[in-house]
């Protein structure tokens, strides 16, 4: 299936060039034609107010203000970005960091060295499969996807504590 990404407005904030231009072409490639770049959180969190982006793709590590950052200035109530589709980028794929993004509010992580394919993964998954959002005291962002197998793995989990 093909998505049609030529009316979408896409926003890259990435502090490399090189990055950026690697993932303007794929996205091109893949049929979008507005696509706004900017090099640091803080020229990206101005691009916003410009552009207003249908998806934001950053980069995690950005001087000035780091994406991690920048998403915890757009993931408040308040803010009329709050509820645009994030993909991350990184090279830090640790647990920990996993654990972070999940934390932060983003849709989904892309991690480095990027393909082709895992983007256009990326942004199908946030176009074709939107969740709701969830607001807590300790959390503002896309609800957490269903676990498949939930009951086999609450099962199996119960089997093995009553052995």
């Amino acid at each position: 299936m093909s998505l049609d990404l030529a009316s979408l407005t896409f926003l890259l904030v990435e502090d490399s060039a090189y990055m950026r231009t690697i993932l303007r072409t794929m996205l091109q490639g893949f049929g979008a034609r507005r696509i706004v770049e900017a090099e640091d959180g803080a020229s990206g969190l101005e691009a916003m107010e410009r552009a207003n982006p249908d998806i934001l793709i950053l980069d995690w590590v950005m001087p000035i203000l780091d994406g991690a950052d920048m998403v915890r200035m757009i993931r408040t109530p308040q803010n009329p970005f709050a509820y645009i589709p994030i993909i991350m980028v990184t090279g830090h794929t640790e647990r920990s960091r996993i654990i972070e993004a999940r934390r932060l509010g983003i849709h989904e992580l892309l991690s480095k060295p990027i393909s082709a394919k895992a983007l256009y993964q990326r942004v199908s998954a946030v176009i074709l499969h939107p969740r709701d959002f969830v607001k807590t005291p300790t959390y503002f962002g896309p609800a957490p996807r269903e676990i498949r197998n939930r009951q086999k793995i609450w099962q199996d989990t119960n089997a093995a504590s009553a052995s």
